[in-house]
Protein backbone atom coordinates (compact mmCIF):
# COMPACT_ATOMS: atom_id res chain seq x y z
CA UNK A 1 0.00 0.00 0.00
CA UNK A 2 2.96 2.22 0.77
CA UNK A 3 4.00 1.77 -2.87
CA UNK A 4 0.68 3.84 -3.78
CA UNK A 5 1.22 6.60 -2.06
CA UNK A 6 2.41 9.32 -4.61
CA UNK A 7 -1.47 8.36 -5.90
CA UNK A 8 -3.19 10.01 -3.20
CA UNK A 9 -0.28 12.43 -1.52
CA UNK A 10 -1.79 14.75 1.22
CA UNK A 11 -0.79 18.24 2.19
CA UNK A 12 2.10 18.12 5.26
CA UNK A 13 2.14 21.39 7.50
CA UNK A 14 5.53 22.74 8.29
CA UNK A 15 7.64 20.48 11.39
CA UNK A 16 10.37 21.35 13.21
CA UNK A 17 12.56 19.95 11.12
CA UNK A 18 10.55 21.55 8.37
CA UNK A 19 11.72 24.74 9.92
CA UNK A 20 15.34 23.24 10.37
CA UNK A 21 15.78 22.49 6.84
CA UNK A 22 14.86 25.95 5.64
CA UNK A 23 16.63 28.22 7.40
CA UNK A 24 19.60 25.58 7.06
CA UNK A 25 19.30 26.13 3.36
CA UNK A 26 18.82 29.72 3.40
CA UNK A 27 21.72 30.20 5.39
CA UNK A 28 23.77 28.20 3.31
CA UNK A 29 22.48 29.88 0.24
CA UNK A 30 23.53 33.36 1.50
CA UNK A 31 27.12 31.89 2.07
CA UNK A 32 27.58 30.59 -1.53
CA UNK A 33 26.77 34.07 -2.63
CA UNK A 34 28.43 36.10 -0.12
CA UNK A 35 30.99 38.60 -2.15
CA UNK A 36 29.22 37.70 -5.91
CA UNK A 37 28.67 40.31 -8.51
CA UNK A 38 24.70 41.72 -8.88
CA UNK A 39 22.89 40.35 -11.38
CA UNK A 40 22.92 42.03 -14.95
CA UNK A 41 20.84 44.65 -15.58
CA UNK A 42 17.66 45.45 -17.61
CA UNK A 43 18.08 44.21 -21.47
CA UNK A 44 19.61 47.39 -23.60
CA UNK A 45 16.81 49.77 -25.52
CA UNK A 46 17.44 49.17 -28.61
CA UNK A 47 15.42 45.42 -28.19
CA UNK A 48 12.15 48.10 -27.85
CA UNK A 49 9.50 48.37 -29.91
CA UNK A 50 9.62 51.37 -32.38
CA UNK A 51 7.97 54.86 -30.34
CA UNK A 52 5.44 54.37 -33.78
CA UNK A 53 4.59 51.08 -33.01
CA UNK A 54 0.89 50.34 -32.19
CA UNK A 55 -0.04 49.61 -28.63
CA UNK A 56 -1.21 45.95 -28.08
CA UNK A 57 -3.55 44.73 -25.19
CA UNK A 58 -0.55 42.89 -22.86
CA UNK A 59 -0.42 42.11 -19.15
CA UNK A 60 1.11 44.21 -16.95
CA UNK A 61 5.29 44.37 -17.44
CA UNK A 62 5.95 41.40 -15.39
CA UNK A 63 8.94 40.76 -13.76
CA UNK A 64 8.84 44.64 -12.82
CA UNK A 65 12.45 45.91 -13.69
CA UNK A 66 14.30 47.43 -10.56
CA UNK A 67 12.06 46.23 -8.40
CA UNK A 68 14.77 45.08 -5.05
CA UNK A 69 12.28 43.80 -2.95
CA UNK A 70 11.14 41.20 -5.72
CA UNK A 71 13.01 38.05 -6.64
CA UNK A 72 12.17 34.53 -8.33
CA UNK A 73 12.14 31.18 -7.08
CA UNK A 74 12.57 28.26 -9.24
CA UNK A 75 11.99 24.22 -8.04
CA UNK A 76 14.52 22.16 -10.40
CA UNK A 77 13.24 18.82 -11.02
CA UNK A 78 10.89 18.69 -14.26
CA UNK A 79 10.96 22.84 -13.99
CA UNK A 80 14.25 24.33 -14.50
CA UNK A 81 16.10 20.36 -15.56
CA UNK A 82 14.55 17.70 -16.85
CA UNK A 83 14.55 14.77 -14.36
CA UNK A 84 15.73 14.65 -10.83
CA UNK A 85 19.19 16.18 -10.41
CA UNK A 86 20.09 13.13 -7.66
CA UNK A 87 19.54 10.53 -10.18
CA UNK A 88 21.57 12.34 -12.25
CA UNK A 89 24.39 13.11 -9.72
CA UNK A 90 23.80 9.14 -8.71
CA UNK A 91 24.58 8.11 -12.08
CA UNK A 92 27.91 10.07 -12.45
CA UNK A 93 28.90 8.58 -8.89
CA UNK A 94 28.39 5.47 -10.14
CA UNK A 95 30.38 6.26 -12.95
CA UNK A 96 33.72 7.03 -10.95
CA UNK A 97 33.08 4.16 -8.88
CA UNK A 98 31.77 5.75 -5.92
CA UNK A 99 29.27 2.47 -5.58
CA UNK A 100 28.81 -0.85 -7.23
CA UNK A 101 26.14 -2.01 -9.64
CA UNK A 102 23.51 -3.26 -7.63
CA UNK A 103 23.29 0.01 -6.07
CA UNK A 104 23.11 1.48 -10.02
CA UNK A 105 20.15 -0.35 -10.46
CA UNK A 106 18.45 0.91 -7.51
CA UNK A 107 19.03 4.09 -8.96
CA UNK A 108 17.91 3.11 -12.28
CA UNK A 109 14.51 2.01 -10.63
CA UNK A 110 14.10 5.19 -8.94
CA UNK A 111 14.12 7.53 -11.81
CA UNK A 112 12.09 5.04 -13.72
CA UNK A 113 9.59 5.25 -10.93
CA UNK A 114 10.35 9.31 -11.03
CA UNK A 115 9.29 9.68 -14.51
CA UNK A 116 6.14 6.64 -14.77
CA UNK A 117 4.65 8.57 -11.75
CA UNK A 118 4.73 12.41 -13.04
CA UNK A 119 5.37 13.64 -9.25
CA UNK A 120 7.82 14.00 -6.54
CA UNK A 121 6.89 10.72 -4.58
CA UNK A 122 8.41 12.20 -0.89
CA UNK A 123 9.05 8.54 0.21
CA UNK A 124 10.59 7.06 -3.50
CA UNK A 125 12.66 10.52 -3.07
CA UNK A 126 13.94 10.28 0.44
CA UNK A 127 15.00 6.42 -0.36
CA UNK A 128 17.19 8.05 -2.68
CA UNK A 129 18.45 10.40 -0.66
CA UNK A 130 19.33 8.29 1.85
CA UNK A 131 21.31 6.22 -1.03
CA UNK A 132 23.28 9.33 -1.50
CA UNK A 133 23.97 10.16 1.86
CA UNK A 134 25.32 6.52 2.46
CA UNK A 135 27.70 6.96 -0.91
CA UNK A 136 28.85 10.19 0.20
CA UNK A 137 29.91 9.90 3.80
CA UNK A 138 33.37 10.33 4.57
CA UNK A 139 34.52 12.27 1.76
CA UNK A 140 35.03 15.61 1.66
CA UNK A 141 32.87 18.41 0.56
CA UNK A 142 35.36 19.58 -1.91
CA UNK A 143 36.15 16.45 -3.51
CA UNK A 144 32.41 16.12 -4.50
CA UNK A 145 32.01 19.87 -5.49
CA UNK A 146 34.72 19.06 -7.78
CA UNK A 147 32.98 16.09 -9.23
CA UNK A 148 29.78 17.91 -9.37
CA UNK A 149 30.99 20.02 -11.96
CA UNK A 150 31.83 16.93 -13.87
CA UNK A 151 28.26 15.69 -14.32
CA UNK A 152 26.21 19.00 -14.99
CA UNK A 153 28.46 18.69 -18.04
CA UNK A 154 28.08 15.25 -18.42
CA UNK A 155 24.07 14.33 -17.56
CA UNK A 156 23.07 17.78 -16.47
CA UNK A 157 23.35 20.30 -19.03
CA UNK A 158 21.82 19.19 -21.80
CA UNK A 159 18.71 18.53 -19.91
CA UNK A 160 17.56 22.41 -19.48
CA UNK A 161 14.32 23.61 -20.31
CA UNK A 162 15.27 26.83 -22.56
CA UNK A 163 11.40 28.27 -21.84
CA UNK A 164 12.42 28.00 -17.86
CA UNK A 165 15.49 29.13 -18.71
CA UNK A 166 14.61 32.32 -20.57
CA UNK A 167 11.70 33.03 -17.57
CA UNK A 168 14.58 33.11 -15.22
CA UNK A 169 16.99 35.00 -17.41
CA UNK A 170 14.08 38.25 -17.77
CA UNK A 171 14.31 38.69 -13.52
CA UNK A 172 17.64 38.76 -13.57
CA UNK A 173 17.88 41.45 -16.76
CA UNK A 174 14.91 43.05 -14.70
CA UNK A 175 17.95 43.53 -11.67
CA UNK A 176 16.54 40.89 -9.83
CA UNK A 177 18.13 37.96 -7.73
CA UNK A 178 17.06 33.73 -8.91
CA UNK A 179 17.68 31.18 -6.80
CA UNK A 180 16.91 27.75 -7.28
CA UNK A 181 15.16 25.86 -4.66
CA UNK A 182 15.48 22.30 -4.37
CA UNK A 183 15.39 18.80 -2.13
CA UNK A 184 18.74 18.01 -3.76
CA UNK A 185 22.21 18.60 -2.65
CA UNK A 186 22.66 22.36 -1.86
CA UNK A 187 26.07 21.99 -3.19
CA UNK A 188 24.94 20.33 -6.47
CA UNK A 189 21.78 22.92 -6.56
CA UNK A 190 24.27 25.67 -6.61
CA UNK A 191 26.69 24.36 -8.66
CA UNK A 192 23.67 24.40 -11.61
CA UNK A 193 22.68 27.76 -10.39
CA UNK A 194 25.89 28.92 -11.07
CA UNK A 195 26.38 27.37 -14.24
CA UNK A 196 22.68 29.01 -15.22
CA UNK A 197 24.08 32.42 -14.07
CA UNK A 198 21.62 32.17 -11.68
CA UNK A 199 21.82 33.89 -7.95
CA UNK A 200 22.30 30.83 -5.74
CA UNK A 201 20.23 27.80 -4.77
CA UNK A 202 18.32 26.35 -1.58
CA UNK A 203 19.10 22.68 -1.18
CA UNK A 204 19.34 19.69 1.30
CA UNK A 205 22.04 20.58 3.63
CA UNK A 206 23.90 17.45 4.59
CA UNK A 207 25.90 17.62 8.13
CA UNK A 208 29.71 18.26 7.65
CA UNK A 209 32.57 17.97 10.03
CA UNK A 210 35.58 19.64 9.05
CA UNK A 211 34.69 19.46 5.50
CA UNK A 212 33.76 15.71 5.73
CA UNK A 213 30.35 14.44 5.22
CA UNK A 214 28.85 12.57 8.16
CA UNK A 215 26.19 10.63 6.31
CA UNK A 216 23.53 12.71 8.15
CA UNK A 217 20.91 15.44 7.18
CA UNK A 218 20.36 18.86 8.80
CA UNK A 219 16.97 18.83 9.58
CA UNK A 220 14.95 17.29 6.40
CA UNK A 221 15.44 17.17 2.76
CA UNK A 222 14.35 20.12 1.14
CA UNK A 223 10.50 19.01 0.44
CA UNK A 224 6.91 20.31 0.42
CA UNK A 225 6.67 22.81 3.63
CA UNK A 226 10.45 22.83 3.62
CA UNK A 227 10.85 24.31 0.76
CA UNK A 228 8.12 27.54 1.75
CA UNK A 229 10.52 27.63 4.71
CA UNK A 230 13.48 28.13 3.37
CA UNK A 231 11.95 30.95 0.86
CA UNK A 232 10.49 32.18 3.60
CA UNK A 233 13.86 32.70 5.83
CA UNK A 234 16.02 33.82 2.74
CA UNK A 235 13.14 36.47 2.23
CA UNK A 236 13.66 37.61 6.26
CA UNK A 237 17.59 37.56 5.79
CA UNK A 238 17.55 39.76 2.34
CA UNK A 239 14.86 42.34 3.13
CA UNK A 240 12.54 40.74 0.21
CA UNK A 241 8.42 41.63 -0.38
CA UNK A 242 7.04 38.19 -0.82
CA UNK A 243 4.22 39.37 -2.28
CA UNK A 244 6.07 40.98 -4.89
CA UNK A 245 8.42 37.54 -5.27
CA UNK A 246 7.62 34.93 -7.82
CA UNK A 247 7.95 31.04 -7.56
CA UNK A 248 7.72 28.47 -10.07
CA UNK A 249 7.58 24.82 -9.62
CA UNK A 250 5.75 21.88 -11.78
CA UNK A 251 4.28 20.04 -8.19
CA UNK A 252 1.69 20.28 -6.51
CA UNK A 253 4.21 19.44 -3.20
CA UNK A 254 5.48 22.87 -3.52
CA UNK A 255 1.78 24.19 -3.36
CA UNK A 256 3.24 25.81 -0.27
CA UNK A 257 5.52 27.33 -1.85
CA UNK A 258 4.19 28.98 -4.74
CA UNK A 259 1.38 30.21 -1.87
CA UNK A 260 4.23 32.35 -0.05
CA UNK A 261 5.00 35.10 -3.28
CA UNK A 262 2.49 37.04 -5.12
CA UNK A 263 2.97 35.60 -8.12
CA UNK A 264 2.84 31.82 -8.77
CA UNK A 265 3.37 29.81 -12.23
CA UNK A 266 2.97 26.26 -12.31
CA UNK A 267 5.55 25.17 -14.93
CA UNK A 268 4.89 21.54 -16.66
CA UNK A 269 2.62 21.41 -13.99
CA UNK A 270 1.44 17.52 -12.75
CA UNK A 271 -2.25 16.98 -12.58
CA UNK A 272 -2.96 18.44 -9.49
CA UNK A 273 -0.79 21.30 -9.57
CA UNK A 274 -2.33 22.54 -12.87
CA UNK A 275 -6.10 22.19 -10.92
CA UNK A 276 -4.75 23.87 -8.62
CA UNK A 277 -3.10 26.93 -10.43
CA UNK A 278 -6.41 27.11 -12.47
CA UNK A 279 -8.87 27.25 -9.47
CA UNK A 280 -6.92 29.88 -8.41
CA UNK A 281 -6.32 31.58 -11.00
CA UNK A 282 -1.97 30.94 -11.84
CA UNK A 283 -0.50 31.58 -14.39
CA UNK A 284 0.58 27.69 -16.05
CA UNK A 285 3.26 27.61 -18.52
CA UNK A 286 4.15 23.70 -20.36
CA UNK A 287 7.46 23.41 -22.26
CA UNK A 288 7.15 19.06 -22.82
CA UNK A 289 5.81 18.04 -26.07
CA UNK A 290 2.08 16.56 -25.91
CA UNK A 291 3.07 13.17 -25.49
CA UNK A 292 5.12 14.23 -22.32
CA UNK A 293 2.35 16.45 -21.48
CA UNK A 294 -0.03 13.13 -21.86
CA UNK A 295 2.22 11.03 -19.37
CA UNK A 296 -0.05 11.56 -16.37
CA UNK A 297 -2.51 8.12 -16.34
CA UNK A 298 0.44 6.55 -18.31
CA UNK A 299 -0.71 2.93 -19.14
CA UNK A 300 0.66 0.05 -17.32
CA UNK A 301 2.71 -1.97 -20.53
CA UNK A 302 4.36 2.08 -20.90
CA UNK A 303 5.08 1.94 -17.43
CA UNK A 304 6.92 -1.33 -17.90
CA UNK A 305 8.39 0.20 -20.66
CA UNK A 306 9.95 2.93 -18.78
CA UNK A 307 11.49 0.50 -15.82
CA UNK A 308 13.28 -1.64 -19.51
CA UNK A 309 14.40 1.80 -20.38
CA UNK A 310 15.93 2.66 -17.04
CA UNK A 311 17.01 -0.59 -16.91
CA UNK A 312 18.94 -0.66 -19.66
CA UNK A 313 21.06 2.74 -19.45
CA UNK A 314 21.91 1.02 -16.31
CA UNK A 315 23.29 -2.13 -18.17
CA UNK A 316 25.17 -0.08 -21.16
CA UNK A 317 26.06 2.14 -18.68
CA UNK A 318 27.91 -0.72 -16.97
CA UNK A 319 29.37 -2.34 -20.09
CA UNK A 320 30.73 0.86 -21.48
CA UNK A 321 32.61 0.68 -18.10
CA UNK A 322 34.45 -2.92 -18.95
Amino acid sequence: MAALRWLTPGKRPATARSVLAGEASAEAARKTTAGTDTPPGPAEAEHAPAADAPEAPVEPEFPVAGDDLAAAFFDLDNTVMQGAAIFHFGRGLYKREFFRRRELARFAWQQAWFRLAGVEDPEHMQDARDSALSIVKGHRVSELMDIGEEIYDEYMAERIWPGTRALAQAHLDAGQKVWLVTAAPVETATIIARRLGLTGALGTVAESVDGVYTGRLVGEPLHGPAKAEAVRALAAAEGLDLDRCAAYSDSHNDIPMLSLVGHPYAINPDTKLRKHARAHDWRLRDYRTGRKAAKVGIPAAAGVGALAGGTAAAVALHRRRK
